[in-house]
């Protein structure tokens, strides 16, 4: 009994930690061409249903805890229940590839659909949590992300998912052929029944196989190549990175600090011709709306400081986007006045004026920004408080944004130097603003690239994010320890930029700041920046800097943009077709030798 579960378990443990090593920063990518083949072939259908799927399902828990570790300082509950929650699908998984096997369906044809139907469920519920996809592991394989603005993140999954069930059906094959069928002595239709699919059939989907790869590789050569027409030279872009702890932050004792701090850095940013300059999120610890300050108490003074340094420091100078507080008066259900509170971005402009337009972040992060019920069902909120980060005491949830705001900006601003009035004429561009994780929910960037008529709408996205949450700040000796959500955050968001062919300019809190263009490429050696800051941009963690480039802005309007998650949400209903089909089956069956009363 100890054999066949260490038997069943191995192969599980083995794609675990091929999963494991396949994401930045360990940068396995070749891995995951094979991670996933020793999970498939451990899906037999002899196995029972139940100990594949505790297996599989405990298995997957150690996976999911060890890979998002990150999360166990900001809330050992909500890291707890986010692994066991997301590892769900492994079992299932399993279950639905043990039955597709059953029913002799080459993997290389039921192992990609499987999978990508899996990555789509994970990113379906309670907020959606598109993190550590078999797609992501390529972000740095430029010639075969190009598909990504055909098919999203999902095509590249579903690539390498295919070559999986390649290796998965030979394997297979090979081992049944050895042990089963020259034993037996079996014929070509027993072979069939008994060793999975015929080798004709493999070898049919081996040449497929093949010929998908090269055709992907094939696209993306184009594609690159393609860019020095399409692309062409925008305004002069900075990035700040802070390097804020999060305790410190959240004390709100050191706000002026903060601010000074990314000032200095946002004067010499601007010295250097940037045209727009981006701040991290929320490092600007203020309400910047005066028709709010009649409603804070005490008199926001410091906000208005805030306020006006910005105005004065924009003028003349450069446009510059912040990431601050939002909020409206708003009635709760018993009529009372309250202040919502959003996650914000405003833009500043050179004629000294704030823009009217603010955008509030859309897509929150469950338990990070919101706890769900809080005014429609008290009891169940009280009880989800426990998985909230625990520095937190207070209500702390925030209000989503409903409009995706376009900002509008006009470069040249000057010619002759910063102080210089601008000139009389210049090109309008146009941007969105993604915050934090919106830039791992494919949704989101995609609802900023067209207008309701299918035209690109911005030239460029801006992602403004805090990942202080995720860095250890040591003071003996002193020392950042940045954990791997950091590479990886920046990873998942050079598809967005693929899939909308639209660059990303990100600027976040410990790193990792970087200008991301339309071909996903992550972008070293910056024009300009601070002493210090890595050309390199995955070695910008844990530290402050600044860095200065030209914006590289594409025409081009993708398939993608236009048709969203096609590919993984017909993959998703597909999977859970696999999984509802033999159960439903299954219940009939026990339906119809049950005797009846009459019968009895």
């Amino acid at each position: 009994m100890r054999k066949s579960l260490l038997s069943l378990t191995l192969p599980l443990a083995v794609s675990a930690l091929l999963l494991s090593a396949i994401q930045a920063p360990v940068n396995g990518s070749f891995l995951a061409w094979v991670a996933i083949a020793p999970f498939a072939l451990v899906c037999r259908p002899e196995i029972r249903q139940r100990t594949l799927a505790v297996l599989a399902w405990l298995v997957g828990t150690a996976y999911w805890l060890a890979n998002i570790y990150w999360i166990a300082p900001i809330t050992i509950p909500g890291w707890f229940a986010m692994g066991v929650y997301v590892a769900v699908l492994w079992p299932l998984l399993a279950l639905a590839i043990r039955w597709a096997r059953m029913w002799n369906v080459p993997m290389t044809l039921a192992l990609p659909i499987l999978v990508v139907g899996a990555e789509r469920l994970q990113g379906f519920p309670l907020g959606g949590f598109y993190w550590r996809l078999l797609g992501h592991s390529q972000y740095a394989n430029l010639t075969f992300i190009q598909i990504s603005d055909l098919f999203g993140v999902a095509g590249v999954s579903f690539l390498v998912a295919t070559v999986n069930g390649v290796v998965v059906d030979w394997v297979q094959w090979w081992i049944s052929t050895r042990r089963v069928c020259i034993a037996h002595q079996l014929d070509n239709v027993a072979k069939e029944k008994v060793c999975g699919a015929h080798p004709t059939r493999i070898a049919i989907g081996t040449v497929a196989t093949v010929l998908a790869v090269a055709g992907t590789a094939t696209y993306g050569h184009w594609r690159i190549r393609q860019t020095a027409e399409v692309v062409t030279d925008g305004p002069l872009v900075a990035a700040l990175q802070s390097n804020v702890p999060q305790s410190v932050k959240r004390s709100f004792s050191a706000s002026d600090q903060l601010f000074d701090d990314l000032m200095v850095m946002s004067r010499a940013a601007a010295a250097a011709g940037a045209e727009l300059i981006v701040w991290p999120e929320t490092m600007v610890q203020a309400f910047l709306q005066p028709e709010l300050w009649p409603y804070l108490s005490p008199a926001p003074e410091e906000d208005m400081a805030f306020h006006e340094a910005l105005i004065n420091h924009a003028r003349d100078t450069a446009y510059l986007l912040v990431g601050a507080y939002g909020g409206e008066v708003m009635k709760d259900p018993q009529g009372e006045l309250f202040l919502g509170q959003y996650n914000s971005a405003y833009l500043y402009r050179p004629d000294g004026t704030r823009d009217p337009q603010r955008y509030d972040k859309i897509h929150l992060v469950l338990f990070g920004e919101y706890i769900p019920f809080r005014r429609s069902f008290n009891w169940l909120y009280q009880q989800l408080k426990r998985f909230a980060p625990e520095q937190y005491n207070y209500d702390y949830s925030l209000e989503h944004g409903t409009s995706y705001t376009v900002y509008e900006v006009i470069a040249p601003i000057h010619d002759g130097g910063p102080n210089v009035a601008p000139p009389a004429s210049g090109s309008t561009y146009r941007f969105g603003t993604i915050i934090c994780y919106e830039d791992a929910i494919p949704y989101v960037a995609r609802n900023f690239a067209l207008d309701k008529k299918g035209r690109k709408q911005v030239d460029w996205l801006v992602n403004i994010s805090n990942d202080g949450w995720f860095v250890r700040f040591l003071d003996d000796p002193p020392r950042v320890i940045p954990s791997t959500e950091l590479p990886q955050h920046a990873a998942i968001c050079a598809f967005r930029a693929v899939e909308n062919r639209l660059p990303i300019l990100r600027s976040v809190n410990t790193g990792i700041s970087c200008l991301i263009d339309s071909s996903g490429r992550i972008r070293n050696a910056p024009i300009a920046s601070s002493e210090g800051f890595p050309p390199e941009a995955m070695q910008r963690t844990g530290m402050p800097g600044w860095f200065l480039d030209k914006m590289p802005i594409d025409n081009r309007v993708t398939f993608y943009s236009r048709h969203g998650q096609w590919l993984d949400t017909g993959c998703a209903v597909a999977f859970v077709a696999v999984l509802v089909g033999p159960a439903s089956v299954g219940l009939a069956r026990r339906r119809t030798r049950r005797p009846s009363k009459r019968a009895a």
